[in-house]
């Protein structure tokens, strides 16, 4: 089924979507079972955090600073937050899969609306009333602390933070679970499969809870920043694989790794262009010279956008990675490339700047970063590839930004260090890095005509090819002239400098 490209959000579309998300939120304030847990952390549980900060601040400020007692406060005002929104989980979880188990899916779906309106409709009711419930909270949380004795008053940075942390987490957490609801077929699975959005959430609040109790309030922007563009890639995601009509043909999440085996062979032996035809068996066949003369150039060009965005990641880390070399020098003395000598590759253990010198250690390690690559793309929808990118490159220009503050000629590091194996292994890396990105990316836009776990199958099946055929193969011989060409090349021109 082809996929529909996201339409443009127009005053009648959001119209639309308030309507059913006025409906939605009417069935749920007459729903006593989203409404009593929501009351209770709502209005009870400020008053459970203000009896726990009274009780810390008396407690603690008899052994420690009383500065530290300052610090809970931030914390339970944020911990304040979050419970409320929680419940959002649990709402959007239901929002179709639910419908769909109580039998009332089909009415929803047969209303004269768009595929938008109603995926919108259905994520802001989700999110609108556990998002109110929780600044509610933090308001009742706030009169409370401002009527103590001394009061605490917040300030307005951190207020203003908690609000924006609040509503960027629950939308991270609507938008995931709606996108789950709508591609699993019961709530038992959905609840499941929540656990990828509850756990990586939990995390995040322990991470901003230490930035709290160091008061590094600015850092905090940062993660709304993150969030943000979590929230923007799982929107999309939600958009353009939302579709009523698999919704109702959806019997039975079944798992069968024979389907899933003979859909990644067919892909991987077919021609690109011919990869969706799954019944096709004459275009199947594994053809070596076809794969160098057809498949890789033609995968090749269909990658040039994420090849672009691979590129400026990593011209954007050697800029940062020269720009905080001044704040780190390495002394002279740790960078010793004025007593290199013949006797330095005899006793590698000496050695503090190279890793061991052996081709298949070399070619191990940077085959465990491929596959490492796509492994955490398909978790992180392709961010932390970039990221990976971002710090191989950036340590590279740290180097070389190093090597002229301590005043050695940057070139010839460049020429004896890096430019023998790296002219082939940087190209082969990049392109490796931009197979792995559309893996994560193709979660978010699966390819024209496919749905989400055909379109990892397929990213998957390309990878794999492009790893197999081009990246391995220039990897190992890299790997033999780092190993063996590159320190005679060190030696040639820095012995006896």
């Amino acid at each position: 089924m082809t996929v529909q490209t996201i339409p443009r959000l127009e005053r009648n579309t959001l119209q639309t979507a308030f309507i059913l998300t006025r409906r939605e939120l009417r069935d749920s304030l007459r729903d006593w079972r989203i409404l009593t847990p929501i009351f209770i952390l709502t209005l009870l549980f400020p008053f459970l955090m203000d009896f726990t900060s009274r009780w810390a601040t008396n407690w603690v400020s008899q052994f420690t600073d009383p500065i530290l007692v300052e610090r809970i406060n931030p914390f339970l005002l944020m911990v304040v937050g979050f419970f409320p929104i929680s419940f959002s989980l649990i709402i959007a979880l239901e929002s179709f899969v639910g419908e769909k188990e109580r039998n009332s899916i089909e009415p929803i779906l047969s209303m004269p609306v768009s595929d938008l309106e109603l995926y919108l409709g259905k994520m802001l009711s989700s999110l609108l009333l556990p998002v109110l419930a929780a600044y509610l909270g933090i308001t009742v949380f706030l009169v409370m602390r401002l009527s103590t004795s001394p009061p605490w008053i917040p300030p307005l940075e951190l207020t203003v933070l908690v609000f924006m942390l609040t509503f960027a987490e629950a939308l991270v957490m609507v938008s995931g679970a709606v996108v789950i609801s709508s591609q699993t077929t019961s709530v038992r699975a959905a609840n499941l499969l929540a656990s990828f959005i509850i756990v990586p959430m939990a995390l995040l609040i322990q991470l901003e809870s230490v930035v709290m109790f160091y008061a590094e309030y600015r850092a905090l922007w940062w993660f709304v920043a993150g969030l943000l563009v979590v929230d923007l890639i799982l929107v999309r995601m939600g958009i353009r694989t939302f579709n009523r009509e698999d919704i109702l043909s959806k019997e039975l999440d079944e798992l069968s790794l024979k389907s899933v085996g003979r859909d990644f062979l067919g892909y991987f032996l077919r021609p690109p262009e011919l990869a969706a035809r799954h019944g096709d068996r004459q275009s199947a066949r594994f053809n070596l010279l076809r794969i160098y003369r057809h498949d890789i150039p033609l995968l090749l060009r269909e990658q040039l956008l994420p090849l672009g965005v691979v590129l400026i990641t990593a011209v954007v880390a050697a800029i940062l990675g020269a720009m905080v070399a001044p704040y780190f020098p390495i002394p002279r003395d740790a960078f010793p490339l004025h007593e290199i000598s013949a006797d330095t590759f005899a006793n590698i253990e000496k050695v503090r700047l190279l890793l061991k010198i052996d081709t298949s250690y070399i070619f191990f390690n940077n085959l465990r970063v491929m596959i490492l690559a796509g492994f955490v793309s398909v978790l992180t929808f392709g961010s932390l590839v970039l990221f990976l990118t971002l710090i191989n490159m950036g340590l590279v220009s740290f180097l070389i930004t190093q090597v002229v503050m301590l005043g050695y000629n940057p070139w010839l590091f460049v020429i004896a260090f890096i430019l023998p194996h790296g002219i082939l292994e940087l190209p082969v890396v990049f392109i490796g890095m931009t197979f792995a990105l559309r893996m994560g990316a193709g979660l978010v836009s699966p390819p024209a005509g496919l749905d989400v776990g055909q379109g990892l199958i397929l990213t998957t099946a390309n990878f794999v090819k492009i790893l197999i055929f081009l990246v391995l193969p220039v990897l190992l011989v890299a790997a033999f002239i780092e190993a063996n060409i590159t320190p005679q090349l060190v030696l040639a021109v820095y012995a006896g400098g």
